[in-house]
Parts: structure tokens; sequence; C-alpha cells
């Protein structure tokens, strides 16, 4: 991102339709609906001109404004700008998992990565897909997460929930239960821990990040009644990061440490699987909490929400969480910036702070 972007308002925001048959785009639409964000970014929407007039008509959300353009390259600073990656009609049936509205999904998924490729988009903002519905010879990822770390060469990226008063990391991610133990290695917790405290410091802002881990078996392993892994493998991750000079404590037991409050003590928190960090992160922050993929080198955020068949095409989907992954991408790639000019030269940042003070 450019420093003319930052003084300018013109960050460039590329924002997927997610899955047409849920709240996607609905949420989308309530966002842009309030002229202030324009002020904040220039958004992308990557769709269709006929879908996203449909849904406008379906949810009775005529006030919403756009440009229709070809291309990234075409858009309208301080627009709502729609990227039209199709021409073919598109059936919604609100609700609905269905194999079209995965395929359209995935089509809006591609074009906005492309563009995150080449530079012509700063940051993309994710709606919720179908994981079933997306699946086809170029989409064999367990969620978004795999998907972009597939596309920009990382091996460990890292699931990162994010609230105001929360933060919370998975090990193993989109993994069935039975199989999270065979996940689980010290090498990989390790790498976990590493790409948390840099996204803490890059990302974030935190200059010296405390992050608490937490066991996999009920009440830690109890000393290895219950279970070994935390001897075996979580301990041995955390003292390692410890003795490396990071503020790594645990491992905790899950229940009590987020019954307690105990989770306030520190920056961020690693979970072993799942459930067992989103479950009590969406019990506190489901409003306004956000997914952000961490140890990519570019910045995507995505609702922490689902598709919810349930309420689409009720009008009365909650656009909070939307909002909140647009800001957070905004944030980091201002947090990023600064960042990477003050490690650049840090010696002439050091002179710059002596010479205020």
């Amino acid at each position: 991102m450019s420093q003319q972007h930052e003084t300018e308002g013109q960050i460039k925001v590329g924002i997927t339709c997610g899955d047409v048959n849920g709240v996607g785009l609905e949420v989308i639409m309530k966002t842009f609906m309030d002229a202030r964000m324009l002020q904040l970014c220039t958004p992308l929407i990557y769709a269709s001109n006929k879908l996203v007039s449909q849904q406008r008509k379906l949810l009775n959300m005529n006030d919403f404004q756009y440009q229709t353009v070809k291309n990234s390259s075409e858009a309208i600073l301080r627009k709502t700008n729609l990227v039209n990656c199709w021409e073919e009609d598109v059936t919604v049936d609100f609700g609905k998992p269905t194999p079209e509205s995965g395929q359209f999904a995935y089509r809006s998924l591609e074009a906005a990565v492309a563009d995150l490729k080449n530079g012509t988009i700063d940051a993309l903002v994710t709606a919720p897909i179908n994981k079933s519905t997306i699946q086809s010879k170029d989409f064999q990822f367990a969620g978004h997460t795999e998907y972009f770390a597939h596309h920009f060469g990382v091996k460990e990226p890292l699931m990162f929930l994010v609230s105001e008063n929360l933060k919370v990391a998975v090990v193993a991610g989109h993994v069935p239960i039975k199989d999270v133990s065979a996940h689980l290695s010290t090498d990989k917790i390790i790498a976990k821990l590493k790409t948390m405290a840099l996204s803490l410091k890059r990302d974030f802002g935190v200059r010296k990040p405390r992050i608490a881990v937490l066991g996999l078996n009920p009440h830690a392993g109890d000393g290895g009644l219950i279970g070994k892994e935390e001897q075996d493998i979580i301990q041995p991750a955390i003292k390692k990061c410890f003795d490396e000079g990071m503020f790594v404590y645990g491992p905790y037991a899950a229940d009590g440490f987020f019954g307690s409050g105990t989770y306030t003590k520190f920056d961020a928190v690693l979970a072993m699987y799942h459930d067992q960090g989103l479950a009590p992160f969406k019990a506190l922050s489901f409003s306004s909490g956000v997914n952000f993929t961490a140890g990519l080198p570019i910045v995507r955020t995505s609702p922490d929400h689902g598709t919810a068949y349930d309420i689409a095409g009720k009008g009365t989907a909650n656009e909070a969480s939307l909002r909140d992954a647009i800001y957070l991408a905004i944030d980091i790639l201002r947090k990023r910036e600064e960042y990477d000019r003050i490690n650049a030269n840090p010696l002439a940042f050091g002179k710059q702070t002596k010479e205020r003070d």
C-alpha cells in the first residue's frame, strides 16, 4: 500500500460475493449504503451486474448505488464499484445450497485473487461460502484459509479470529475431531506461535505480545492422566518459544481459561483445534468478530459468520461483522506499512523518536 493510498483514503478493497444463496450480497449492500464507508476505501465487489440488480430488487434495497466496471483497473475512486465477472443469468434460491451457487462463489473468488496477485487491489474481504458446494476440480480445499495458503505459497497459515477484546487462532483448522491429535506436532505448534507473534507485532502493533496456549485434553491432560499430548507435544513447543524470548504461556485447560476470564490477560490465544477456539470466540464476539488469515503476504479478512441460509433473503442479516472485516483489513494495511518502514530503517526511526522527545 502506498503512502498516497493512506493519506487520500484511496485504499482499494476487493470483496467477493460469497454464496449467492446466502447473505453475502445483502451484508455487502447494507455496508456500502452508508456513504461514510467510501471515505475510508474504494470497494470493488466481484460478482455480476445481473446478480446484484436481481438481489437489490428482491431485498428491496434500491438505495444501494454502484458503478459497473469491466476490470479493477477501471475502478472509480470513492465509489462502490462492481467488477462484472460473468454475463450469465444466476438462479437465486435463497437459503438453499446448490452446485450453481458454489460455482459462482468460486468465480468471484478466482477473479478477486487474480487482482490481489497483480496488485490492482490492496486487500480482500471474502463473503461466506458453502465449503461443500464450492468444491470442484479448481477448488479442492477445506476452506478459504487453505485456498489462500496454496495460492500464495504459505505452508503454515494461521486462522486468526479477531475482535476488540479477544484474538484466537488454531493449530488444526478444518480437520475432523478424530484426526486432530495426528495433526499436532511440536514443530507445527512452534511455527503457529511464531506466525502469531509476528502478526501481533506487524499487523496489530503489539510490541511485546503475550500469548496463551490451550491444552488439547480436558483439564490440559491432568498431568498425563487424560492424555499425554500436553507433556509430549505442547509443553516442549511452549518452552522452545519461551527460551527464544517469546512471552508464551500454558498449556491451559480451555474451559476454565475462558470461564474465569483469564483470556483478558493475554494479547492472543492459540487453541489446538477449530471448535476449541472458535466456540468461545463466537460466544463472546459473534456480532463483531472477524476472520483474518495471518502469515500471508497479502491481507485477507472475512466476517466470522457463515452463509446464514436460515435468514437469507429476509433482509434481516446484520452487516456489522463484514463492516468490521473491512475496517480490520484497512487497519492491518496501515500497521504493516508502519512496521515495515520502521524495521527497514530502525536507526532513522530511533533518531526521529529521540528528536521528538
